[in-house]
């Protein structure tokens, strides 16, 4: 018995590495943003459908850094680099608002057509799009909704703009939500950020492992 439930153990983990690669793969190549969405595609494809099977978010995510390190190489390394080289300016720009780099390009799995993602921290919300207006930074306005912490959560304000050929995606959370990190989509833990220090940083390594991983 105590056997059989170790084949079964084994068969789920299986499974959810299976799972876990093909969601990583259907992102990486059909340009599915939705972890979830990827999951079940995923697991339709395979024709896996028991719940203990589905792979948890970041199974995916570590899976998707392996699929663009292995599959998309250099061309994923340089446009990482140049994402997190404008982040940079970015964060310098908005350095009032206490900016920080969240989500795909902090995390090394951003694509082609994934935006900058910033969150500025204010308690005058107006304060973000006066301060866009004044420099003549024309900006789409839309909503996020997220959980600052356990008790907290609610829609707050974004601003999607364009500049150097990339998108920009900023979230204005109150300033006392710079103490912690709001909790994260992808597996309710608060999110990791980045400020300017930490991003150069980040910068400076990604130029070492550039050398390192250079031929001769």
């Amino acid at each position: 018995m105590h056997r059989a439930r170790q084949h079964a153990e084994a068969r789920t983990r299986e499974r959810r590495h299976r799972l876990a690669h093909e969601a990583a793969r259907l992102m990486a190549e059909g340009g599915i943003r939705d972890y979830r969405q990827a999951k079940l595609k995923a697991a339709t494809r395979l024709g896996i459908h028991d719940d203990a099977s589905l792979p948890r978010n970041r199974e995916i995510e570590d899976a998707l850094r392996e699929y663009q390190r292995l599959f998309l190489g250099d061309s994923h390394r340089a446009g990482l680099h140049r994402r997190r080289e404008a982040a940079l300016r970015a964060l310098e720009f908005f350095a009032g608002f206490d900016a920080r780099l969240v989500g795909p390009v902090l995390e090394g799995t951003a694509d082609a057509n994934t935006p900058v993602a910033l969150q500025l921290y204010a308690d005058d919300a107006d304060a973000v799009p006066r301060f866009l207006d004044e420099h003549r930074i024309p900006a789409d306005a839309r909503s996020r909704h997220l959980r600052l912490d356990r008790a907290r959560e609610g829609d707050f304000p974004v601003w999607i703009f364009s500049a150097e050929d990339l998108a920009f995606d900023l979230t204005v959370l109150p300033a006392d939500a710079l103490r912690q990190a709001p909790l994260s989509g992808i597996d309710e833990k608060p999110m990791r950020r980045a400020s300017a220090a930490q991003l150069r940083e980040l910068l400076a390594q990604d130029e070492i492992e550039g050398y390192e991983s250079a031929p001769g």
